[in-house]
């Protein structure tokens, strides 16, 4: 199963995106037929599609599909509307910028070549990051057979395109023998953990306990977890890192428990022109999601409510970060100069 890909254009139907429909898990596997730019934003702003990888994806194969379907006065405000769709995660914009650059020097038929490059990118990377990550936690927790990692939101092949990041690592422990069990966030107010996360390590036949985001911190500090794992939508030049509201109290109890906390992502989601976490704009996604689930209200129709997205875990409480190209270890006398302004060669790992 891919999460996104390109459906080729067989006779005189031009070529269109096919995504899986993600608001419609765990109880119905449906994929979605998208033809038009508008379907593509309304498909990213409903969450039918998410993930930092799968919107980097996404972003690309809808250029392709404007610069193919639009005339051409029309494609520029396309392509804006597209890459404003989510303005935390910095993969959608990188995603866009990249297919229309190759589009502007060389039609179509470049800006689909660059889509499916990011593409086939993706699945390379996180087969990369699995490697490195169940490397790093070898080395981190040695003489520990098996392990029990905990994690939030969903970080697998729905986030990316056939694997994942975070919960990619988790399934490699899992093929390899070494995983005890996965301790899954239900991730309010979406739920992304509990109907996305579980699906998944339910369908790989991973051992896996669910429980509400507030349990958490006590879970922790019980000392029943071996390490935390957790993707992320944006870092920053000095290690800030943006992601999934509640990943934040992750860091700060695993901090106390003297627990490993792992970001896992693609190189593509460090944006080293955002200096630090301050930098980062969170998205706010409004009161709705939070009065109600479902369509079936929670609250009072007049309640007050925030509903951030994401938020920032400073670089200080990461142990490491885990791309597709290195490890980077943001210790205390690192963080002064940046790590992610070293070159790959000094980092790579």
């Amino acid at each position: 199963m891919r999460t996104i890909d390109w459906v080729p254009a067989e006779g005189v139907c031009p070529g269109h995106i096919r995504l899986v429909d993600q608001t419609r898990l765990p109880g119905e596997l449906h994929e979605l037929e998208i033809h038009t730019v508008d379907a593509l934003v309304d498909a990213i702003g409903r969450l039918s599609v998410r993930g930092a990888p799968a919107l980097g994806v996404a972003g690309a194969l809808g250029v392709a599909l404007a610069v193919q379907s639009l005339p051409a006065g029309e494609v520029e405000a396309a392509v804006a509307r597209l890459r404003a769709a989510r303005p935390t995660a910095v993969n959608l914009a990188l995603g866009v910028d990249t297919a229309w650059a190759a589009a502007r020097e060389g039609g179509p038929e470049a800006a689909l070549a660059a889509a499916l490059a990011l593409r086939d990118d993706d699945i390379a990377g996180c087969r990369a990051m699995a490697g490195r990550g169940t490397a790093l936690l070898a080395r981190l927790l040695p003489g520990r057979p098996k392990l029990t990692v905990l994690t939030i939101c969903n970080t697998g092949a729905l986030a990316a395109v056939e694997h994942g990041t975070a919960l990619g690592v988790i399934e490699r422990l899992h093929a390899d023998g070494r995983l005890d069990r996965a301790v899954v966030c239900e991730t309010r107010p979406l739920l992304q953990g509990a109907r996305l996360t579980a699906w998944e390590l339910g369908r790989m036949g991973a051992r896996y306990d669910l429980i509400v985001d507030s349990a958490a911190a006590s879970v922790l500090a019980g000392g029943g977890v071996d390490a935390v794992l957790v993707g992320a939508d944006r870092i920053a030049e000095n290690g800030d890192t943006a992601n999934k509201i509640g990943t934040f109290a992750l860091a700060l109890a695993a901090a106390h428990a003297n627990v490993p906390f792992l970001v896992v992502a693609p190189e593509t989601t460090v944006d080293t022109g955002t200096a630090s976490g301050a930098d980062i704009h969170i998205e706010d996604r409004g009161a709705d999601e939070v009065r109600a689930f479902h369509g079936v209200p929670t609250a009072p129709a007049d309640a007050s409510a925030r509903n951030p997205a994401f938020d920032v875990t400073p670089a200080a409480l990461i142990t490491a970060i885990v791309t597709d190209r290195r490890v980077v270890e943001p210790a205390p006398a690192a963080l002064s100069a940046n790590p992610f302004r070293m070159s790959l060669n000094e980092e790579e790992a």
